[in-house]
Parts: C-alpha cells; sequence; structure tokens
C-alpha cells in the first residue's frame, strides 16, 4: 500500500473587515438594529439626540456626520436631533418609546462633565417606568496623557471613577468602552436589555473620548442586519391553574390594569376578559386608557388619586388581580386601601420581582399571553361575577361621573376657570386622536380622578418618578412618535407654572422642527400640589407660593410679576392667552386646529368645594413631624397617627 499523501495546509480566508472609529462604528451598528414582535419589524434606535461638547464632538458627532445627517436617503442612515438640556433630552426618548410601544427608542449623546450627570434624572425616570433609552455619554481619557483632564472627578481611592459613575444605580445596564474591541459584546448586551420586556430601562455605554475617535478594523459581520425577537412568554402551567383557581373562588375580585397592560398591547384581550367574567377594572396612572372610560367594567384611577367606585371596591376585594403593575405606594395608599381581612393577591406580570409583590400569588407572562390564558382556561368552566355586584360597581360608577360632570361644569362664562374647569373644556374639545401628557404637580391627581379616557394611547401621566420638566420634550418625543412634522394627531403638554419654570427649554427644539405641540399652561402662582400637601402635614404652605417677601421674612406678598406667555413667545411659539372661561374655549379649540407650536395661557382660579376636584378618596404617607410646638403640626401628626395604625403588610 503507497504511503498517504501529506495533508494540504488549511487556507486561512481573512474576515472581511472595515477600518472607523470606535464611534463611527457604534453609530453603524446601532443603524442595523431592529425588534420584531407579533411579524412587525421597527428599527430598535431610530435616532440620537444630541448636544455637543468636546467630549463628543469630534467622536459621536463626527460620526452622525459620517453617517449621512444630509439625507441621503439610505435606510441605515441615522437622524439626529438638537436638544437644548441633556435631561430634556432623555424625557423626550423615554416620551418616544412610550408612544411606540418600547418597541422603538433613542439614544442620546452628551459631553463629559455636567452633559453627562445633566442625564441622571431622566435616566432614573425612564428605569423606573421600565422604558428604554440608550445612553451615550462622553468620559474621561481611558489612557490617560494628561491627568486630571477638564471635567474630570478625581477620586484619591479609585483611578477609574468618573462622574458617569452616577448613572450607574439609575441604569438597567452600564458599561465603559476603555478599548475599542470591548464594544462589540457592550453594544449586543445593550441592544439585548433594551429589547427584553423584563429588564430594559435606560442602558448606559461611558464612551471615554479618546476611545471614541480610535480606528479599528471592525469584522463587517457586526454590521449586518439584526433583528430582536420581543418574546411573549407564556404564564406556567402550575402558576395557571393556581389563578384560575384563585378567581374561581373570589366573590368580590378587582383588577388593577398597569402600565404593562399597555406595554404588552393587551387592551383588547383585557377587554375580552371582562366581557367573559364581568370583574371591574380599576387603573393605576400608567395604566390608565386600559380600558377606555365608557367601558362598562372601568371604574378609573385606584388609590390616593383615584375614584370612589374604585377605592371602595379596592377596601371591599376579596381577590385583587394585579396585571402589569408594580403596585406603588399611591395604588396602595401606603398600604392601607385593602382592607378585607379575608383579601389575597393575584398578580400577572413579565417580570418575577413585580409579580410576588404583596405575597401575591404569581403568574410571570406577558400580559396579553396572560391573560389569553386566563380566559381561555375560565371559559370551560362558567365564571362569571355575581350579577348583583356588577350593579353595585356599575351604580357606583354612574354616581361619580355625576361627581365628575360638577367638576367640569362652567356655569359662568364670563368667569376665570378653575383647574377642573380648564380639564372639562378639553374634555368636550378632544377626541380618541388626542394625547394629553402630564407629570407633576396637582394635574395628575385630578387627571387620574376625572379624565375620560377615549383611546389606549390618550393618557401619557408619568408618575412613576413624577418628574417636573417632563411634559414639553415627552410631548415632542410623542409627536415624533406619531407621525412627526405631517399634521398629525393632536398632542397636548399640560404644565402648571411651576413646572414650566423648570424646564422650558425645549420649546425652541419644537419651533425648530415645526412640530405641532399644543402647549397649555396655567398659571397659579406657585407649587399649588405641594401647597396643599405642606397644609396637611402641618408645615403650612411654606414656601410654596410665588410672591414678593412680606416685612416678617416670609412669601405673602404679591404674585410676582413674572409673564410666562410672554416668555413662550420669545422662545417662538404662537400664545393664545385666554382670560375667561369663553375666551378659553375659544383658544383651545383654535390651537387643536393649529398646524405649528402653540400655547394656550391661562390663570386660574382657586376652585370651591362643589366646582373643585374631588378629595383624596385614600390616603398617603407623607410622614409629620413627632414633635412640634406649632398647633398646626400637632394636629396634623394626630391625623397621621390615626391614618398610619390603619397600615397592614400583606402576607
Amino acid at each position: 500500500m503507497s504511503p498517504k499523501s501529506p495533508a494540504s495546509p488549511k487556507k486561512h480566508h481573512p474576515v472581511p473587515t472595515r477600518r472607523l472609529t470606535t464611534a463611527q462604528a457604534l453609530v453603524a451598528f446601532l443603524a442595523r438594529q431592529y425588534t420584531e414582535r407579533d411579524g412587525r419589524r421597527q428599527r430598535l434606535i431610530s435616532a440620537t439626540w444630541g448636544i455637543f461638547g468636546h467630549g463628543n464632538v469630534a467622536g459621536i458627532g463626527q460620526a452622525l456626520v459620517e453617517a449621512g445627517q444630509g439625507g441621503n436617503g439610505t435606510a441605515h442612515r441615522m437622524p439626529y436631533l438638537q436638544g437644548r438640556n441633556e435631561q430634556a433630552m432623555v424625557h423626550a426618548a423615554v416620551g418616544y418609546a412610550r408612544q411606540s410601544g418600547r418597541l422603538s427608542a433613542h439614544a442620546v449623546t452628551t459631553s463629559i462633565g455636567p452633559g453627562a450627570t445633566n442625564l441622571v434624572t431622566g435616566a432614573a425616570l425612564a428605569t423606573i417606568n421600565r422604558l428604554p433609552v440608550l445612553l451615550l455619554p462622553g468620559d474621561t481619557f481611558a489612557t490617560r496623557p494628561a491627568d486630571p483632564v477638564l471635567q474630570q472627578l478625581e477620586v484619591p481611592y479609585a483611578g477609574d471613577v468618573s462622574v458617569n459613575d452616577c448613572l450607574r444605580p439609575v441604569s438597567r445596564h452600564f458599561d465603559r468602552i476603555t478599548r475599542p474591541e470591548a464594544l462589540i459584546p457592550a453594544a449586543l448586551q445593550a441592544m439585548r436589555v433594551l429589547a427584553d420586556p423584563a429588564e430594559t430601562g435606560a442602558v448606559t455605554l461611558a464612551l471615554p473620548q479618546d476611545v471614541q475617535a480610535e480606528a479599528y478594523d471592525w469584522p463587517e459581520e457586526f454590521f449586518a442586519e439584526r433583528d430582536w425577537h420581543v418574546r411573549r412568554p407564556a404564564p406556567d402551567t402550575h402558576e395557571l391553574e393556581t389563578a384560575v383557581r384563585a378567581i374561581r373562588s373570589a366573590r368580590r375580585p378587582l383588577i388593577v390594569a398597569g402600565g404593562g397592560v399597555r406595554h404588552s398591547a393587551a387592551e383588547e384581550t383585557l377587554a375580552a376578559f371582562t366581557a367573559a367574567t364581568r370583574i371591574p377594572v380599576a387603573s393605576t396612572q400608567a395604566g390608565k386608557g386600559a380600558l377606555r372610560h365608557d367601558h362598562p367594567a372601568d371604574v378609573g384611577g385606584v388609590g390616593h388619586t383615584g375614584t370612589a367606585t374604585a377605592d371602595e371596591l379596592a377596601r371591599a376585594a376579596d381577590l385583587v388581580i394585579g396585571i402589569g403593575t408594580r403596585f406603588s405606594d399611591f395604588t396602595t395608599a401606603s398600604g392601607t386601601l385593602f382592607t378585607n381581612p379575608a383579601v389575597r393577591f393575584l398578580h400577572l406580570n413579565i417580570t418575577a420581582f413585580d409579580a410576588h409583590k404583596l405575597a401575591a400569588l404569581p403568574l410571570v407572562a406577558d400580559a396579553r399571553a396572560g391573560l389569553e390564558a386566563l380566559t381561555t382556561a375560565l371559559a370551560g368552566r362558567g365564571y362569571r361575577v355575581d350579577p348583583a355586584y356588577e350593579t353595585e360597581y356599575t351604580g357606583a360608577k354612574e354616581a361619580w361621573e355625576e361627581r365628575v360632570d360638577a367638576s367640569f361644569a362652567t356655569p359662568d362664562p364670563t368667569a376665570r376657570p378653575t383647574q377642573t374647569q380648564v380639564l372639562g373644556l378639553l374634555d368636550d374639545l378632544v377626541t380618541e386622536e388626542d394625547i394629553l401628557i402630564n407629570a407633576a404637580g396637582s394635574l395628575p391627581g385630578d387627571l387620574h380622578k376625572l379624565w375620560r379616557t377615549r383611546s389606549r394611547d390618550q393618557y401619557h401621566v408619568e408618575y412613576g418618578y413624577s418628574c417636573m420638566g417632563y411634559e414639553i420634550p415627552a410631548a415632542i418625543g410623542v409627536l415624533l412618535a406619531a407621525g412627526g412634522r405631517r399634521r398629525t394627531r393632536p398632542v397636548w403638554a399640560l404644565v402648571g407654572d411651576g413646572t414650566y419654570l423648570m424646564n422650558p427649554t425645549e420649546i425652541v427644539t419644537a419651533v425648530q422642527e415645526n412640530l405641532p405641540l399644543k402647549l397649555l399652561i396655567l398659571q397659579n402662582h406657585g407649587y399649588a400640589s405641594i401647597g396643599g400637601l405642606s397644609e396637611a402635614v402641618g408645615a403650612e404652605r411654606f414656601g410654596t407660593a410665588y410672591r414678593h417677601r412680606d416685612a416678617d421674612g416670609g412669601f405673602t406678598g404679591p404674585p410676582l410679576p413674572v409673564d410666562l406667555a410672554a416668555n413662550a413667545a420669545s422662545l417662538g411659539l404662537r400664545v393664545l392667552r385666554a382670560a375667561t372661561v369663553d375666551d378659553l374655549r375659544k383658544a383651545l379649540s383654535e390651537a387643536r386646529d393649529a398646524e405649528g407650536p402653540t400655547c394656550v395661557y391661562v390663570e386660574t382660579e382657586t376652585p370651591d368645594t362643589v366646582s373643585g376636584p374631588p378629595p383624596a378618596q385614600a390616603w398617603w404617607d407623607v410622614p409629620v413631624a413627632e414633635t412640634a410646638s406649632r398647633p398646626a403640626a400637632v394636629k396634623a401628626r394626630e391625623e397621621y397617627d390615626r391614618r398610619v395604625a390603619a397600615r397592614r403588610r400583606h402576607l
């Protein structure tokens, strides 16, 4: 037998590469990432907000130019949006993500130093609300050619700490890219978290400015289009059967719908479930709109800012079925709302962390998938609430609607409107197309109790972080998600004077982009919401009014001569001033039809007990001074002790 021929040496085919800077590679990668759910595909990162400084202008800034900012018509162009305030850019990105159903998001790039630390509040808001945003702050030099550099935080015990580390606790994922090649695994992890419905929130990739500009030979495969499937996990069989048994044994069940219903696009599935079972549905701030206001099973907001209907049902409920809610203290009335001794909790949530709250029976699943499974499992077992229970809650709902009508009524068209009358006039005007955005002050409470939501996404109140200054930039994000510059759905940003003064800067962005923002400013000369709370807890409204100092050094003088309407006009808005109910009705109608950014400005009147909003229907825990010499605080503490005694640990 002849000997074998020696094996031929294997040929090594070089991996195709592309030489780019780290920043160029990151932008090119982001432009090729997509999410897919239920057969629908969209860009994961559809645009980048930015304010440039020395920490990102030569890196990410130059990369955005390379990506074709002039508009080259390619599918992989990365649009750029110019912001005025770093926190506001994150708010705009969050508004966009929420309106996009968490399936598409924006990136935000900033310089190092204050540009980076200004991201912290927006990052916290995004993470608390479980909404995706990609943060790309510049960072100090990885190679340390000079130490310290401008804006560097010097920490004696740790040479690798920068101000960007402030973003760690408010980010769902954080990484610092100290070498170009480290971007590949880091970018993939970032996309995984952004697209994960159970983990999503703020994702931070800190980018040292020298690494941003450093070139590297990147594998072409890094720039291939990649789809991130947004999963709908079905419930575990055992957990589903346990949930079915709990529901079938309940005589007074109540659903608490949270933001997870909206994120899952489970509104129709929830409606089908309630049609089969007749279980009433209360909603958190994030969940309002899960059912239309006129759906027979909708009983309105629940908790401290809830309706009397929902809160009375909550007090008597023997099974509370949470769907996609965090069960915050506003929802549970700080642990005092669910008072039935026999009450138990069942919680359908995509995260086990939330599903186990209040010692609930967990049903860990996507909201839509879980509701579909529950509906199917109950269908063959004949479950439906007692007709007397249905009659009870529908009758209570009708009575509450009469209270809403009284708050919205405007008997004198020549009078200055109250805040609730402003909402009533808006309620008369809008259709299911309109979107209302709010976040802080007394408006969230009035809206949660009174607003009649007409569509699944009309009600956009950010109350996980309740961040003053969210509304205007978030409205820009919503407008971009709902059609952008084209004449599309009317988007209203509702702000009080305190919120307006916090963050009006993105008005300039709305003007620059010619977005048809409708800004409604309610002027009441101070922090009305916290003023009322201050009075309730014995702090006597101290420091809550926008007034001149008096002779004693307090703030009880005349209102400050601040003209917010003139300020809004100076930033480029068309402003409509309204002095009376009639004026306001006309101004709101004109603003709704406007094709460019428009502001309606109105000074509100202090309401009486009839025309004002209904009082809180449930408690909220704000600890009161245990010792005090002033009678207001002593009395408030007595009330606090009485209330806190009703708190209950649900085990």
